[in-house]
């Protein structure tokens, strides 16, 4: 007995391992070697890169759902929750003494914990059936009768990826539907993009040139020029054949455009007048090139009301051409009638604030004084330091605000073409009158109605 309780634990103990040897004598020369290492990383290897092409090719054909999966378990998105947890199942191989002992052990704990089985299902039942008759239960309280019962989260993940899964459905013939139509306006998708591209280029470039105040090279603002004015004639020369610069007159087209050609033109219109404000506006950088105090805010004040001048004619430019596709008789003479009539109706209303700020701009710019502050005495640029807070240099044309600071002219008006208050203090000096442009910034949203 002691002999063979002697050898049966270094089988005991070797079961532990990853693999356990089924035999239990130790001196047996016929115990097989645990399994190399080598094949199960080349299994491990196949497997992951049978695993990364499955996850390529479920992304691919569904990525809504493969991303949802990813971030939101599958159990997770189990609409039952009875299910949604699973338990772990670990498998050990032991010898065939021990398995004996543990089946006798087994024995007396099934024999024993029956009736503590049965008493705990008793239990449960009369819990049941009191939480059912009871009238006062907490159950009872929390749902009232008639009303749906609250969705679990397991559920909403469920309806999450079932809406995912139908607009994957939807995705591949609306992708289909648009590669058709723009197939069919590809010359006017490629003008429209390249336009934007140029316009957006255009402000970034306009804005660099008026910061640089006397610093700017006349050559330069030339150059830029010529580039502005040719792009907007070429553009025009191209479509010489169309429709598309008769509402620069205010003139509506001869025939009733189509809806897309209608906010074409819209659209290439709206882009080539700015194009040629900017164009404007390098002027007055060249006439201002090396203009200091008065004169960079008088520059200020010309380049705010260009700009209120151009977003007033921009409101007017597409009336033409809507009021040429409403007014169509094919639709009825009322009904034609009648939506040509809302649309005049809603356009006057937002002419109306246009042209506000227009008198607003020009108003601004006939005042001779500034209306921010008055030029300091000398008393004043002493009591201040005679130090700029803006520059960190001595005073040039000092200027003092209303609440009492003083500060360069050029410094102060290049300050307040963007901010409305004092540097130091924070006090509102510039009424919110009007947004002001003096940066030489264009506005970069499209006027379409």
């Amino acid at each position: 007995m002691e002999e063979s309780s002697s050898s049966s634990s270094p089988s005991s103990s070797q079961s532990t391992n990853t693999y356990t040897n089924p035999n239990p004598n130790p001196n047996n020369s016929n115990s097989s070697p645990p399994p190399p290492t080598q094949n199960t990383n080349s299994t491990r290897s196949r497997r992951s890169r049978y695993s990364t092409l499955l996850s390529t090719f479920r992304f691919l054909q569904a990525p809504l759902s493969t991303i949802l999966s990813h971030y939101f378990p599958a159990t997770a998105l189990n609409p039952n929750p009875s299910h949604a947890d699973a338990a772990e199942v670990s498998i050990r191989i032991v010898p065939g003494q021990e398995r004996n002992q543990a089946d006798h052990e087994l024995g007396l704990a099934h024999s024993s914990g029956s009736a503590e089985i049965d008493s705990l299902q008793d239990d449960r039942s009369y819990v049941s059936g009191s939480a059912a008759s009871g009238n006062g239960n907490a159950d009872s309280n929390s749902v009232p009768a008639g009303a749906a019962a609250p969705r679990t989260p397991n559920q909403q993940r469920y309806d999450l990826q079932h809406a995912a899964r139908l607009i994957e459905q939807i995705i591949p013939f609306s992708l289909l539907l648009m590669l058709v139509f723009i197939r069919q306006h590809l010359q006017g998708f490629f003008v429209t993009i390249y336009i934007t591209a140029f316009l957006f280029k255009s402000n970034d470039i306009l804005k660099k040139q008026t910061a640089l105040k006397g610093e700017r090279k006349l050559a330069v603002l030339m150059g830029y020029f010529l580039v502005f004015t040719l792009h907007v004639i070429g553009i025009y020369w191209w479509y010489r054949n169309d429709d598309i610069s008769y509402p620069l007159i205010m003139v509506p087209p001869k025939e009733i455009p189509p809806f897309w050609h209608a906010l074409f033109t819209i659209l290439v219109n709206d882009t080539m007048v700015r194009q040629a404000a900017m164009a404007f506006k390098l002027i007055l950088l060249m006439y201002y090139r090396n203009g200091k105090g008065h004169n960079f805010r008088r520059q200020g004040q010309l380049l705010t009301l260009v700009e209120y001048t151009l977003l007033l004619y921009r409101a007017l430019l597409p009336a033409p051409v809507w009021y040429r596709f409403f007014l169509n008789k094919d639709y009825g003479s009322l009904f034609s009638s009648l939506t040509t009539g809302l649309y005049l109706t809603f356009k006057l209303t937002t002419v109306v604030e246009k042209v506000r700020s227009f008198f607003s701009a020009f108003k601004a710019l006939s005042r001779k004084e500034m209306h921010y502050g008055s030029y300091a005495t000398l008393e004043q640029v002493n009591d201040a330091g005679n130090l700029c807070a803006i520059c960190q240099e001595k005073m040039h044309v000092p200027v003092q605000l209303c609440c009492k600071h003083v500060f360069c002219e050029d410094c102060v008006s290049e300050w307040f073409e963007r901010e409305r208050t004092c540097p130091l203090c924070r006090a509102l000096v510039r009424a919110a009158d009007m947004w002001s442009y003096g940066d030489g910034s264009t506005s970069l949203f499209f006027q379409l109605y």
